[in-house]
């Protein structure tokens, strides 16, 4: 449905869709969870790749927009390794006066069962220091946040890795914000 060529047109229908389909209004897409007060934002700098998962899995996008906290819009979705999900990645960013003011990730472990994870989050700068969550996770990882001026969101860095049996089966490093 959603192809590697990207239109104005083809955004501007994939946008609707996920629009209509999560009940969300347009400029900046909102939506409130029957169950919290925590609005879902989808960034208007998602990819359709992005929308087309908010589209196919709206309860885990509301899910995990309220662990970052208020004020984050959806940013990135990924399924890890592929479509067969062990994992999903979801990355969030804030804005502030300046630009972007920070970046939140979560791993939600879509297995079913315990497994090792590690979330990790760094600012685009050198000496960083990361935000890191890990250990054997149910549920998810994180979230995990980086803050600070706007440069410093901007193609900030996140990994997220799986362990089953004591083999990676995620290891995806990918950025949290846009990366300009």
């Amino acid at each position: 449905m959603f192809g590697t060529v990207t239109t104005p047109r083809r955004r501007s229908a994939v946008a609707a869709t996920a629009l209509a389909i999560l009940g969300l209004t347009a400029p900046r897409a909102v939506a409130t969870d029957a169950t919290s007060a925590t609005p879902v934002k989808v960034s208007a700098r998602a990819s359709d790749k992005v929308w087309a998962l908010a589209v196919a899995d709206p309860q885990s996008v509301r899910a995990t927009a309220t662990l970052c906290g208020s004020g984050y819009e959806l940013f990135l979705a990924e399924r890890l390794p592929d479509a067969t999900r062990l994992g999903t990645l979801f990355t969030y960013t804030k804005s502030g006066s300046s630009g972007l003011s920070g970046a939140c990730a979560v791993f939600d472990n879509n297995t079913g069962a315990k497994q090792y994870m590690k979330l990790k989050i760094c600012p685009n700068r050198t000496d960083a220091t990361c935000d890191t969550d890990e250990g054997t996770f149910s549920q998810y990882a994180g979230p995990v946040y980086t803050t600070g001026p706007n440069s410093y969101i901007l193609c900030s860095k996140v990994t997220a890795i799986m362990k089953s049996g004591g083999a990676a089966v995620i290891n995806r490093v990918t950025y949290a914000a846009p990366c300009d």
